[in-house]
């Protein structure tokens, strides 16, 4: 309630310009107090005024947010798009690329997994772009590492990969991880080797600049075109939007 308050307060000067135009012909100017006895008694008569500020100003808001997050969509269009530090599934010349950005430890991203593999296996000039973003913590990190060492030194074996850990139970960290991949035939001593290099580092570094600048937080989200897209929103909301991004 005081929240709404302050901001209805916040509006309070807009409404001077609905005040009847005779205000301004006073032969003497209105002192602070009777202008705030004015404004007073028209909020009171109409208060559907402060509700239709309120309305306005966010709208406003949001206008401003989305012009803001298209721009920095635009600016970051390789990173997001063309990166070395991503891994491509579906056709990676597909007409319509969907970026992803997920933890290994998010339970929505793992009930997401199955609409990504799905909208994969139906449509077939669809491009997805997996891109690490391990924000719950230290075993997602160490989960994140793995798979960008998987993604360096065995990258066909990848999406298998990502599909088993992202689809087990449990929390994903180092061990779990790594015990993943050797159960794929992946060499432990190649993927450690990889986890020395800066990889992971440079990864995590572009990844969270972009969240950064798009005002992503959680997991999973998703881009498409000039759009953003927060939560697990289902197949077919994200299928919907990718036929509206080919139109």
């Amino acid at each position: 309630m005081k929240k709404l308050m302050r901001r209805a307060a916040i509006t309070c000067a807009a409404t001077l310009t609905l005040l009847p135009a005779t205000l301004s012909a006073q032969a003497e100017p209105l002192n602070r107090v009777e202008v705030e006895s004015i404004i007073k008694e028209y909020l009171v008569a109409n208060p559907e005024v402060v509700l239709d500020a309120l309305q306005e100003l966010d709208k406003r808001r949001a206008a401003e947010e989305e012009s803001a997050r298209k721009a920095s969509i635009s600016n970051l269009s390789d990173e997001i798009y063309n990166s070395d530090y991503q891994v491509v599934l579906g056709n990676p010349d597909g007409d319509v690329t969907l970026v992803e950005l997920f933890d290994y430890n998010c339970g929505y991203c793992k009930r997401a997994l199955s609409d990504l593999v799905r909208l994969v296996d139906e449509d077939k000039n669809l491009r997805v772009v997996l891109k690490e973003f391990p924000v719950l913590g230290k075993p997602s990190q160490e989960a994140a590492r793995v798979a960008i060492a998987v993604s360096d030194v065995a990258p066909d074996k990848y999406e298998d990969f990502h599909l088993a850990l992202l689809g087990q139970p449990g929390r994903a960290n180092m061990a779990s991880s790594l015990k993943v991949a050797e159960d794929l035939g992946i060499s432990r001593a190649s993927l450690e080797k990889s986890m020395k290099s800066n990889q992971a580092a440079e990864t995590f570094q572009e990844v969270f600049t972009i969240a950064e600048q798009l005002g992503i937080t959680g997991t999973p989200s998703y881009i498409l075109g000039d759009d953003v897209i927060v939560g697990a929103v289902g197949y077919d909301a994200l299928k919907e939007k990718i036929a509206a991004e080919r139109e």
